[in-house]
């Protein structure tokens, strides 16, 4: 059985055993990736801090017939402990790889990897709120995954904007014609910011009012799970973390 390396992000990792565990981990090259890291929960362990949630390493494996082995991992980003020790970053963190993991299912590119790996370090350097991290990273994932948001025209019609009306349901903002009765009106301020978080213009994401924040994250959760079919568990938690950069 061949051999490869490759540069993955740690999703989320499961016991097996006494001393394994199953890592699920997102590949640059390879798209998603389950392997067995056996003994890596002994204290002797060579990796074992190396394939914990979060972190960015370069893995050496052996391809299995149903689950890979993972034979050497090597540190590229250690963000795991920067990540942990603020609970907004923590819970940002989760739905950020819980979303990655759902939206990588069949065939995933070097592009979502980069976005990933991006997005864990900006949270764990507290580059900005982290909940805009967040947001802008679901956006960014999706629209890498072909479901990008219409954001300047109409994602119904394409009749040109600006928008006041974002329905989910039909793709984005939609104008007057397009909009179901009773649909909930976007602020201008709120619309713009999605923009921004869409196109990584951080001073104006981060000299965004609370209110624009708050509503443009509840717009990007309800698009993000319709998409994705069923709930984005980790946004539970994400809810009621504080706002703001975290020091």
């Amino acid at each position: 059985m061949p051999t490869y390396r490759d540069e993955v992000v740690v999703l989320r990792t499961h016991k097996l055993g006494e001393a394994d565990r199953i890592v699920t981990m997102l590949s640059r090259r390879h798209g998603k990736i389950r392997a067995v890291a056996k003994g890596v929960r002994r204290t002797s362990s060579r990796f074992g801090a190396r394939l914990e949630p979060f972190m960015v390493a370069d893995v050496q494996l052996y391809e299995g017939r149903s689950l890979d082995i993972v034979q050497q991992a090597e540190s590229l980003g250690s963000y795991g402990a920067d990540i942990a020790a603020h609970y907004d970053r923590y819970t940002s963190a989760h739905a950020m790889v819980e979303a990655a993991d759902r939206l990588n299912e069949a065939e995933a590119t070097p592009q979502q990897y980069l976005l990933l790996v991006g997005g864990l370090r900006a949270l764990a350097r507290g580059e900005h709120a982290s909940r805009s991290v967040l947001d802008s990273y679901l956006l960014r994932a999706m629209a890498l995954s072909g479901w990008a948001p219409g954001l300047t025209e109409c994602a119904r019609c394409g009749a040109p904007g600006p928008h006041d009306t974002f329905v989910a349901q039909l793709g984005g903002m939609v104008c007057s014609d397009c909009a179901p009765t009773g649909s909930a009106r976007v602020h201008a301020d709120t619309a713009g910011l999605l923009q921004s978080l869409m196109a990584g213009e951080w001073e104006r994401v981060d000299a965004a009012s609370p209110a624009s924040c708050a509503a443009a994250s509840g717009l990007i959760a309800a698009y993000a799970q319709w998409h994705l079919e069923r709930g984005i568990r980790s946004l539970s938690h994400v809810a009621s973390a504080p706002q703001g950069r975290s020091r």
